[in-house]
């Protein structure tokens, strides 16, 4: 599979099946149908109009598209992004609004890269933002990165992350969300033996494996069958000619994608499906609650080879976060450094991709750190989603990670809780 043409063939039936959409849209509004209604042609143009959009998202990074965010005296303050570090695996991304009173908070959140853009965050963005001076980990799709720029690995990553926390300073508090959790406690452990005073003054875990073994899932179950010759024989493929990554070796986000939807085929299915007919019928819109979803869920991105591999050989195989025995560049990186920044773990009863248990594994490996400044929460029926994006995290989970983050801030917050507090009732 390591070879351009694989690549190219996934690209191709990608670019002809959005062809045959955007064609059976195309002849199925030809005026001339409209004169005798038959609901073969609005089946058709509907099929046509959903399969077009379906397949154009899969190469498409999303805009953010952020409301403005409103404040106390009543006006609306538009949301720009600025890059703050820029770099060529990833960037340091503010939300900016300008016109308003930067909140205490500064938050750093780490957003995952796992096939997705950093954007499936937009709502756990726009939730924190009336409450924080909002910070993002914007990843780049590998497929745009020429050769030239060398490998990235969890080691480079952790690096990244360390760089960018020093960028911020010590008043940043960090949310890491599901796969970067157990590198982004690494990078605190890491700090916290090469320069304590950039360490973060608290970190927030939510859905991260950071010991698979503890509940074994799909996830798990899937890393522990497969050998790291068959992953790299199976998943790798070199970017094609089309793309600036050419020749890189990369897991394609395609091939992930088809991942995803195969674990839940029929229910996606049916989606499409009732999606179709509600086009047909003159009930959908561009903003539905279908596009809404896949719009986001349907932009994929390519990983670099050596990211991909070595997570699953390090972090599920190896357990090396979850055995305290990882190192970066030749150097241990022992999680019993950690005595000063406050941690909390957020796990959903429901999580099928990182289980309960998994996450709350951190503590135990902060033994440096004292009970106070340790915190866990399990949120009841909240499935991975719904942690950090849906109606458990906007109604439970964000309020009590604000109170979490007030609590260890070492200033007088109660203003800006009063104000979260509103917010979350709101």
């Amino acid at each position: 599979m390591r070879y351009m043409a694989t690549y190219d063939l996934m690209e191709t039936l990608r670019n002809t099946n959005q062809w045959l959409g955007a064609t059976a849209h195309a002849m199925a509004a030809y005026p001339a149908f409209a004169m005798v209604p038959n609901p073969g042609v609005a089946w058709m143009r509907a099929w046509g109009e959903v399969t077009e959009r379906t397949f154009q998202r899969m190469v498409v990074k999303p805009d953010w598209n952020i409301p403005a965010v409103p404040t106390s005296n009543g006006q609306d303050h538009l949301v720009h992004t600025e890059i703050v570090v820029q770099r060529d695996f990833g960037d340091l991304l503010h939300f900016e609004v300008p016109g308003r009173e930067i909140p205490e908070r500064k938050v750093l959140l780490v957003a995952p890269m796992s096939g997705h853009y950093a954007t499936l965050l937009r709502s756990t963005v726009i939730s924190l933002l009336p409450d924080a001076d909002l910070y993002i980990t914007d990843w780049h799709n590998a497929r745009d990165i020429p050769v030239s720029a060398g490998k990235f690995d969890v080691e480079d990553y952790t690096l990244y992350l360390v760089d960018f926390m020093k960028e911020l300073g010590p008043d940043t508090h960090v949310i890491a969300v599901c796969q970067p959790a157990p590198l982004t406690l690494a990078a605190t452990a890491y700090l916290a033996e090469e320069d304590p005073t950039a360490q973060p003054r608290s970190l927030t875990l939510i859905g991260g494996p950071i010991d698979p073994n503890a509940t074994p899932t799909d996830v798990t179950d899937f890393g522990h069958r497969m050998t790291m010759g068959q992953l790299e024989e199976l998943m790798i493929q070199r970017v094609g000619f089309k793309y600036p990554g050419v020749g890189r070796m990369v897991y394609p986000g395609l091939l992930q994608l088809t991942s995803f939807i195969s674990m839940n085929a029929e229910t996606h299915a049916k989606a499409f499906t009732d999606q179709i007919s509600r086009v047909a019928r003159g009930e959908a819109a561009d903003h539905d609650k279908h596009n809404k979803f896949y719009d986001e869920y349907l932009a994929v991105m390519d990983m670099t080879a050596e990211f991909y591999l070595s997570t699953v050989e390090r972090i599920f195989k190896n357990g090396e976060i979850a055995s305290n025995s990882f190192s970066v560049a030749g150097k241990p990186v022992d999680m019993g450094k950690i005595t000063t920044v406050a941690v909390k773990t957020v796990e959903g009863s429901k999580d099928d991709i990182s289980a309960p248990g998994q996450c709350i594994a951190a503590l135990d490996l902060c033994t440096g750190l004292p009970d106070e400044k340790k915190a866990s929460h399990v949120e009841e029926g909240a499935g991975h989603y719904g942690i950090f994006a849906g109606k458990s995290w906007r109604r439970n989970i964000r309020p009590l990670v604000l109170d979490f983050i007030d609590a260890n801030s070492g200033k007088p917050a109660k203003k800006a809780r009063k104000a979260a507090n509103k917010n979350a009732a709101a």
